[in-house]
This record gives C-alpha cells, sequence and structure tokens, in this order.
C-alpha cells in the first residue's frame, strides 16, 4: 500500500552517506526499515533494519507503542523460557545457532507479530547481512528484519542495566515526516 511505502524512503538530505551501498552493493536503498525506542530514554534512538530478502511479511500497521523483548534463549532457535511475553509483541533475537527463517519460525509459534535479528558481531556498526530462506522450504508470516550488532548490543545493555524486561518501541518509523533537528540517530553508528 502507499502508505505503508514511505517508511521505507530515505532522506538524502538526512543521510549524507549511504552506508548501505558501500557495504551491500547489492542491496537497495528502498529496503531500510526504521524504528524508534521510546524507552528506556538513553536509547531512545532511531534504528535502522532491513528487512529479510525472500521470506517473512511486511509490516500493515504501524504499532505506536509495542514491546521489543530480547529473546530467552538469545538465538531463538527453540522453546523460549520467556515466549509468554512475546505474544503480539515483536521480538529481539541474536543472530547464531539456527537460520534465520528458523528463529523467525520460532517467534512467530510464540505470538510474536515480528523478529528483530541483531548480529552476533557486537562490533558491527556498518555491515547488513542479507538475510534469505534457508532450504527447508519453510514459510513465515511475520516480518523479519536485521539489526546491526552494535545497535542490538546497545538495546540489550541498556534493558539489563535498567533491569527491564523489554523496551518499548514504535515500528515502522516514517523518517520523511521527522524534521532534520529531530532525527536521533544512535551516536556510534555512522549515518
Amino acid at each position: 500500500s502507499g502508505a505503508v511505502a514511505g517508511y521505507f524512503s530515505p532522506i538524502f538530505r538526512n543521510f549524507p552517506f549511504c552506508f548501505l551501498c558501500h557495504a551491500h552493493p547489492g542491496l537497495r536503498i528502498h529496503e531500510y526499515l526504521y524504528f524508534q525506542v521510546l524507552s528506556p530514554g538513553d536509547i531512545r534512538y532511531i534504528f535502522t533494519a532491513t528487512p529479510a530478502k525472500d521470506f517473512g511479511g511486511v509490516f500493515n500497521t504501524r504499532y505506536d507503542q509495542i514491546h521489543l523483548v530480547p529473546a530467552d534463549p538469545p538465538e531463538a532457535c527453540g522453546v523460549l523460557n520467556n515466549g509468554v511475553f512475546i505474544q503480539d509483541q515483536i521480538a529481539l533475537v541474536e543472530r547464531g545457532g539456527c537460520s534465520f527463517l528458523s528463529k523467525t519460525r520460532v517467534i512467530q509459534e510464540h505470538g510474536g507479530r515480528a523478529v528483530i535479528i541483531a548480529d552476533n558481531a557486537y562490533d558491527n556498526d556498518s555491515f547488513y547481512i542479507e538475510m534469505i530462506q534457508d532450504s527447508t522450504r519453510r514459510i513465515a508470516d511475520i516480518p523479519a528484519l536485521f539489526l546491526l550488532g552494535r545497535d542490538g548490543y546497545m538495546i540489550r545493555r541498556s534493558l539489563e542495566q535498567h533491569g527491564l524486561p523489554w523496551a518499548v518501541i514504535s515500528i515502522p518509523v516514517n523518517v520523511t515526516s521527522i524534521p532534520t533537528y529531530e532525527m536521533m540517530q544512535p551516536p556510534w553508528t555512522f549515518w
């Protein structure tokens, strides 16, 4: 739909350097998706993620306040200890242990609305990995997004420091509607 398409549109005047173009030339610029952490306040930034290439659903709804729940165990390759908290929320999962599709299906089976899979390389602040279908021919219906390792680490670290079970986020965020001076990007990421 036309309303949702705007959520993927970058603003070149706000982002003078296309780090995706250099890090992964095959990935088209319009495949960014943005979300904003609303709470906790120390990570109240707009984060960039990339949707899975050939599996998963799309966001047909904008969630103004939804929980981003770190999966337990973080790799989400099987039954989750905190699956009840993922029901109707969005899961933050860590890369590794099984395929991206397997992780997405685990979150879907626990009733999650979407999954954000952070790279397990915590120092990765610029390289987006293309999440593709595995060889099983299974499907997943919920959106699956890839998040830089540094971003995932900083979100999890903040939650641990505050003793919080989840963050509150808004997703997707239409960055074209946000004035430049209000664009709060993570200070550790080069935009």
